[in-house]
């Protein structure tokens, strides 16, 4: 018996033993398998990266529907759909199989694998256009047919329908030109173009800083008979030149781009009846002005509303001007010792006798309700806290309001109430009672109301959400979810998200901040910290919202660094007062002493390694970075990416609303000039620039480069080729971040 069970206890011991080995490999497989990917810069730049925050392009028509774009889909599945707010239900607009098959018959390989979003829609929905090939497409959106309304060797811009879908109005050559749709044939509007005579398109210096970065030059009259146009004369404006080395033989590139305390474009506001063609000029003789920086229409389409801004952007001034003799009547005036911000917040009401409008005049951006005779009838929001806008526009320019119930006197606009940090969508009566939050989530609220003021879209995301898009009712309630976070897009990496904080100034003031730590801190261990800057007014980095760097920052979480973000008081974007306090001195002391002491308060930290700590930012944070490496000792390392040197290099607009001139504040550019500071450079630094950047010239990295030779500085500098601000092409993104990741690990 013995004999006979023998082998079988063996072959049991075998199976128990192998059994056990699989489970081992199974379990080690299994912590294998959870392990999280590491990220990858290649990753970064992929197109999967850019799906995590996309959601769906929209456009609300005159009928209160909406047509979405779905960028959650593949390319090759999405199309044009129309969403009914009432139901939640979403029904293709129009056949995008048949309307590419239309598109190809005029560019045929040339043609898109896809249908993109339109640039314009008509506000029926019947008609889009869009821009192939340098010219403009009109899609027919019944019969999915397209036609093709110019093909030209010219570049087409700037192209919109009129408010009754029957015309296109666009720029060619400098020229405004309107294309009547019925009649298939186009009317050229102005005949003076040149290459310093710009008609309904803007300068650069425009272009950036009045309309932030939106080619806005003509404004289309309600009544579709007329457009409101400026015409620019760059005539005297200095010129920058870029060499393309590209070719062969090299060629010149020039751009107009008037530098602090030199001469500005020229620019007269006309009005066209596109019936007779005359052109009525609005008369300004008498008045002084440097910049005309709005103009929009009164619903009456009989009068036309403008502001302009003097040479030191201390006084606005709101006219209206009369459509048929180009007179104009003062309204208000808004003045500043230190400068008067741009605010979108300008509503004309249908009753044609009172408007919402925007100030700072208390210190803090609120909405005062005037008659159009000038007379201030209320201020309709007060507090604390400013009113802000929420849809990712640039810094620079402000406004909140997002729609007007006027038959119930309610107005509707973002604001920064609840936290300096957070965007929310609120409510308000026009007598300044009832002020109520709508939005209820913590974070970001970027908000589009539907014409008929029923529903409204909002992209909402924070700090740990990737962005969404649901539809809501006015009161707050979510009618249909359209796009969800796609948090599945990112589980692999195991993502670590920013907790917020604040940071004490010397006198008590307390800086948003924020820090991105790994999920389980080494208590035996300290870390470096690399610190990302920004600065200017109103110019925050810390935000309750996704944020577009969250990638590189666990990246260089994975690579052993801490992160922290801090604004400085003047970019807080709390208060007009906190901003004023860079004038005359940006990138000064008042910039300094805050940026210190959040890193000694961050030095201070038990977890914190203080003898290696980074700081990097681009452009503003660029400068920011060159100011901490050189007025202070308190950098290892830093990187500083297009950054303004010396802002004499800069713009009139921008340069002079904070620095003024020369004539004015010589000592203020002296004194705060980074060239000044180069042979105090502290640590490492590492330059980068774009030698086609027309914002910031790349003269200032020459320039400081110089500087930092002569008093026998070293330091590393990477140049991108014909590269602009942005450097923004994807092998110049990946090369840049190795480039960035190489310098923290060689001096960090």
């Amino acid at each position: 018996m013995k004999m006979q069970e023998e082998p079988v206890t063996l072959l049991r011991i075998f199976l128990t033993m192998r059994l056990i080995t699989l489970l081992v490999v199974s379990v080690h497989c299994a912590v294998y398998a959870q392990e999280p990917e590491r990220l990858s810069i290649e990753w970064m730049y992929s197109p999967e990266a850019a799906q995590v925050a996309a959601t769906p392009a929209f456009r609300w028509l005159g009928n209160g529907t909406c047509v979405l774009y779905d960028r959650q889909k593949p390319a090759a599945e999405r199309g044009l759909e129309i969403l009914d707010p009432e139901t939640g239900s979403r029904t293709p607009l129009v056949d995008a199989g048949k309307a590419m098959v239309s598109l190809r018959q005029f560019l045929g390989e040339l043609a898109p694998r896809s249908l993109p979003f339109p640039v314009d829609i008509d506000g029926a929905g019947n008609r889009a256009l869009f821009a192939f090939e340098k010219d403009i497409f009109l899609l027919h959106v019944g019969t999915a047919a397209f036609t093709r309304v110019t093909h030209t060797a010219e570049e087409e811009k700037c192209f919109s329908f009129s408010p009754d879908g029957k015309k296109i109005a666009f720029v060619r050559s400098n020229d405004l030109v309107v294309y009547d749709i019925q009649g298939q044939r186009e009317t050229r509007l102005t005949q003076d173009e040149s290459d310093s005579v710009l008609n309904g398109t803007l300068s650069w210096v425009y272009w950036e800083e009045v309309f932030g970065r939106h080619d806005t030059g003509y404004w289309w009259s309600p009544d579709s008979k007329g457009i409101a146009f400026f015409r620019t004369d760059e005539t005297g404006v200095s010129i920058q030149h870029y060499v393309d080395t590209k070719p062969w033989t090299p060629r010149l590139i020039k751009q107009r781009y008037p530098k602090v305390g030199q001469k500005n474009p020229v620019v007269r506001l006309g009005i066209i009846d596109l019936t007779s063609r005359h052109t009525t000029w609005v008369n300004l003789e008498d008045r002084t002005y440097e910049y005309i920086i709005r103009a929009q229409w009164l619903p009456d389409s009989k009068r036309l509303s403008l502001q302009t801004l003097n040479r030191a952007q201390t006084e606005l001034e709101l006219l209206i001007a009369d459509r048929e003799t180009g007179g104009v009547v003062p309204v208000l005036r808004e003045t500043d010792s230190a400068w008067v911000n741009i605010l979108d917040d300008l509503i004309f009401l249908q009753d044609g006798e009172r408007f919402l409008w925007g100030s700072e005049r208390d210190g803090y951006h609120h909405l005062y309700l005037y008659n159009t005779d000038g007379k201030l009838l209320n201020k309709v929001t007060d507090g604390p806290w400013s009113v802000r806008s929420a849809r990712g526009e640039v810094a620079w320019l402000k406004g909140g309001v997002v729609g007007v119930d006027e038959k119930k006197e309610l107005v509707f606009f973002t604001a920064l109430e609840k936290s300096s940090i957070e965007k929310h969508l609120y409510s308000v009566r026009f007598n300044g009672r009832g002020l109520k939050r709508i939005s209820r989530e913590d974070g970001t609220h970027s908000v589009t109301f539907s014409p008929d003021m029923r529903y409204y879209m909002d992209r909402y995301s924070n700090a740990s959400t990737q962005p969404s898009l649901k539809l809501c009712e006015r009161s707050g309630e979510e009618c249909t979810l359209l796009a969800a976070p796609r948090p599945e897009l990112t589980a692999r990496f195991n993502l670590q998200y920013p907790s917020f904080f604040s940071i004490p100034a010397r006198d008590g003031f307390a800086m948003p901040a924020q820090i991105l730590k790994p999920a389980q801190m080494d208590s035996g261990r300290t870390y470096p910290v690399i610190f990302y800057v920004y600065s200017g007014p109103s110019a925050p980095v810390v935000s309750n919202s996704w944020q577009r760097e969250i990638f590189w920052e666990n990246l260089l979480l994975q690579h052993g660094y801490l992160v922290v973000r801090c604004d400085n008081r003047s970019a807080t974007g709390i208060s007009k007062r906190l901003e004023t306090t860079v004038l005359r001195r940006l990138e000064g002391e008042g910039e300094r002493d805050d940026l210190v002491d959040a890193v000694r308060w961050v030095k201070a930290q038990p977890f914190v390694d203080s003898s290696r700590i980074g700081i990097w930012g681009w452009s503003g944070g660029g400068s920011c970075t060159l100011l901490g490496m050189s007025r202070s000792t308190e950098f290892k390392a830093g990187i500083a990416v297009a950054g303004v040197t010396d802002f004499r290099f800069y713009d009139t607009q921008w340069g002079e609303k904070v620095m003024k001139t020369e004539e004015t504040n010589k000592e203020g550019f002296e004194r705060n000039s980074l060239l000044r500071y180069a042979k105090q450079l502290h640590g490492k630094l590492l330059l980068v620039h774009g030698t086609y950047d027309d914002n910031v010239h790349i003269q200032n990295t020459w320039a400081l480069a110089d500087s930092l030779i002569a008093a026998n500085k070293r330091f590393e500098m990477m140049i991108y080729p014909m590269r602009m601000h942005g450097i923004s092409d994807r092998p110049a993104r990946i090369h840049l971040y190795h480039t960035m990741l190489d310098f923290w690990k060689r001096n960090l």
